[in-house]
């Protein structure tokens, strides 16, 4: 116990459960990293392509997992006024950033992955977790048909 004595103990312990609002942050955010990290792709003029793992069952009847690439669709697009326009997902629903606001203005492709950091910032802070809330219930009550 003389190795312990220089540390200071304490009670706690990790969480069992984490909020469903946290959740829904970590989701969205983790979406805001791939459009962060297309967006720079796309400066460099070079490809992103995150992996992911399926299962699949062949022939035999054995399941194995197979790596894969992940395709990520910009959110980003050219607008009426030809300015750049970044509408924020939460699955298939378009987020509604300010009262019938829906995208963002972006004055060049170089500002995207400042502009993505901007929100991210935003959705760690909690102050879009309405719009999530509202996107959310949509995308349940979609389930319950």
């Amino acid at each position: 116990m003389t190795s312990l004595t220089g540390l200071k103990l304490t009670a706690a312990q990790k969480p069992t459960h984490i909020p469903q609002v946290q959740q829904r942050r970590n989701k969205l955010v983790k979406r805001l990293w791939e459009q962060a990290e297309l967006a720079k792709a796309q400066l460099s003029g070079t490809q992103f392509a995150p992996t992911r793992f399926r299962t699949i069952t062949d022939a035999d009847g054995v399941r194995k997992n197979v790596e894969s690439s992940k395709r990520v669709k910009a959110w980003w697009f050219t607008a009426d006024n030809g300015k750049l326009a970044l509408c924020v997902r939460y699955g298939t629903k378009v987020l509604e950033l300010a009262k019938g606001k829906f995208a963002v203005e972006v004055a060049a492709e170089k500002d995207l992955v400042t502009t993505l950091d901007t929100i991210k910032a935003a959705v760690l802070a909690g102050e879009l977790d309405a719009a999530i809330d509202a996107a959310a219930n949509k995308l349940k009550a979609g389930f319950g048909k």
